[in-house]
């Protein structure tokens, strides 16, 4: 099992770093766009090129915010319920993620699968083969399906997610 978590670990931390290269990625589109303009060339495709790895560093950072606690969840109910129905409550939360996670990779799958198959072609000046940027759906919709199944038999096994806040609280004394 050691092995397997970390493995998961490695995933989860890969995906949040691909999510940080897809960010400089658009820094760097934006400000060679602003050159390109500025010198009177043309960089044909850089907005489609920027929105293509917004949606990319959206969709690989879900895993790793899912486990840095960086979602919203919405755990007044759950803070204030006992340790036994708060399990449950997890369960249920997790197994109903999970299953609308997978539910999501499995259509991205074929979604991807006929752009593929169709050969479909951007519209746009970059004219680039579709399945190409919509194959991140996949990719980032199965590591969400995969953290949320991860959180899911952890609650089952050790009674307790996995999710750990990173973050600085305001108001902690």
């Amino acid at each position: 099992m050691g092995a397997i978590r970390k493995i998961l670990d490695f995933l989860y931390v890969a995906a949040g770093i691909a999510a940080a290269l897809c960010l400089i990625a658009i820094l760097s589109l934006i400000v060679l766009q602003m050159i390109a303009r500025w010198t009177g060339e043309v960089f044909p495709g850089a907005p489609n090129y920027a929105g293509y790895a917004m949606a990319a560093a959206s969709f690989f950072a879900f895993a790793n915010a899912l486990n840095r606690g960086a979602h919203i969840r919405v755990s007044i109910i759950l803070n204030a319920v006992a340790p036994g129905p708060k399990r449950l409550l997890e369960i249920w939360c997790f197994g109903l993620a999970s299953a609308i996670a997978w539910y999501f990779t499995y259509y991205a799958y074929w979604f991807v699968y006929w752009s593929w198959k169709f050969n479909e072609i951007s519209q746009g000046q970059d004219a680039i083969h579709m399945w190409i940027p919509q194959s991140v759906m996949v990719l980032g919709g199965g590591l969400l399906a995969i953290a949320l199944t991860d959180n899911l038999i952890h609650v089952l096994v050790k009674g307790d997610h996995r999710i750990v806040r990173d973050t600085v609280d305001a108001h902690q004394e």
